[in-house]
């Protein structure tokens, strides 16, 4: 696994390297995605505050490749995008040479789409050349173009960082007032357009020094060989070294560019398709698509032990009083009795004994009882909490089988068929809380009639 960098990017392996610092295909954990991370190198004043810079533009369009995050560990900083699986510009021409002109001319489109935002947003990119321009990888499909790397791009009033005869930029694709030292201007970045262009048709980089020579000194050249007319128009309108003979707007440009492309010849059968391989190249083991993989357990790995669940059972009824055994009386339409089961306070609550038929004497009528002799007295109930033994409570005059509950401890009594305990008599008056207070209350009235008496 790679190094995570401040708890979220983790480092796969480097896919590029620019002047202050290396990219790398990172993994966000935060996010769950791929994300490009491009790792400053260098901590100088003057390289940290283009970081800043750069980290700070946010722009949000199909065809721009601006930062999206970034993140700061010790000495280290970062800022991380979209990964563009396709290469650039370079590798495209490294693989196919010149391409067609209609194929240019929809990536010149695409190219100007974004550039016309960054504009709108008063940013000057000041450094357009193939190797800022990246592909996603399409295959056969539409091509999809993402101008990158805003690393020395400022806005337009922004102080300068370089000297003011210093100048910062690719050479080969500087505009002619870039050399001048003069301020960075938007029709400066549609120049560099206009050298891609070139570079894309000629399948070369085109010697931008020597046509700023022949526009100075012959005019507007005639076309080059392989480009068509009306599109050379187009670009010879980009490439003027006046910036006030030039495209002053990307946008005016691609109405230009689009007119042109209704003029230019359909590509026959025989022309080669271009393809936009992915570049970058598969995960190194420990990562798949989904992100790290988690590493497999070895087999024979011990599981952790677990307790069979047993299952729960209704507690058992309590003992039986030791008797007689009975010849066992068949009866398979009496149900059997429910469970037993368990009060909230511990004791048990048993079923209703089952009615055992008499096969002999016949069934009691008016409640008189079966037998004529007296039940034996049940034993004490051992699960009787904190009472009294209640089989030897008096019960009710209604006349029961004792017999058929034999087998049973004593459960519930009728409370109510108790013999009632003896009213206490008291005498008649008034309570002592009462009658106390009064006697006070008359004493010290006599005493104050006394007093009173005694004073006349």
């Amino acid at each position: 696994m790679g190094e995570v960098f401040a708890g979220r990017y983790e480092l796969i392996d480097p896919i590029g390297r620019g002047g202050v610092g290396a990219v790398w295909r990172a993994w966000d954990h935060r996010r769950r995605r791929y994300v490009a991370a491009k790792v400053l190198q260098q901590s100088d004043a003057h390289t940290l505050l283009r970081f800043v810079r750069e980290q700070a533009l946010r722009i949000e369009h199909p065809h721009v490749l601006a930062p999206a995050s970034w993140a700061a560990d010790d000495d280290k900083v970062l800022f991380t995008m979209d990964l563009v699986s396709g290469g650039s510009l370079a590798h495209v021409i490294g693989d196919y040479g010149p391409l067609p002109p209609r194929f240019v001319c929809l990536l010149l489109d695409q190219l100007l789409s974004g550039l016309s935002t960054v504009h709108a947003e008063g940013v000057v990119h000041r450094d357009i050349k193939p190797a800022n321009i990246l592909m996603e990888a399409t295959g056969s499909g539409r091509p999809h173009l993402r101008l990158s790397d805003f690393g020395i791009s400022m806005r337009k009033g922004e102080p300068r960082l370089t000297e003011t005869n210093y100048v910062v930029g690719t050479p080969g694709y500087f505009a002619p007032e870039q050399m001048m030292g003069a301020e960075p201007d938007f029709p400066a970045d549609l120049f560099a357009v206009g050298l891609v262009a070139l570079y894309l048709l000629q399948g070369r980089k085109p010697d931008s020094q020597a046509l700023v020579e022949h526009f100075a000194a012959h005019g507007t050249p005639s076309a080059p060989e392989g480009i068509p007319e009306p599109l050379w128009q187009v670009l010879a309108g980009l490439l003027q070294p006046d910036p006030q003979a030039r495209f002053r707007t990307a946008t005016g440009v691609r109405k230009a560019l689009n007119a042109a492309v209704e003029m230019l010849p359909e590509p026959g059968p025989d022309d080669e398709p271009v393809e936009v391989f992915d570049q970058i190249g598969p995960l190194p083991p420990g990562f798949g698509p989904d992100g790290p993989e988690t590493p497999a357990k070895p087999a024979g790995t011990p599981q952790a032990h677990q307790e069979p669940q047993q299952p729960l059972t209704e507690p058992q009824a309590p003992f039986q009083e030791p008797s007689t055994p009975r010849p066992p009386v068949q009866e398979p339409s009496v149900p059997a009795p429910p469970p037993v089961s368990m009060s909230e306070t511990g004791s048990f609550h048993l079923a209703p004994p089952p009615q055992q038929p008499q096969p002999h004497a016949p069934a009691p009528q008016h409640h008189q009882p079966a037998y004529h002799h007296p039940a034996p007295a049940a034993p004490p109930n051992p699960y009787a909490v904190g009472s009294p033994d209640l089989a030897q409570a008096p019960t009710s005059g209604v006349p029961q089988d004792a017999s058929g509950t034999r087998p049973y401890t004593a459960q519930h009594h009728p409370l109510a068929a108790q013999t009632p305990a003896p009213v206490r008599q008291t005498r008649p008056g008034p309570p002592p809380k009462v009658a106390v207070p009064v006697l006070v209350v008359a004493l010290i009235c006599f005493a104050v009639g006394i007093w009173a008496l005694t004073q006349m």
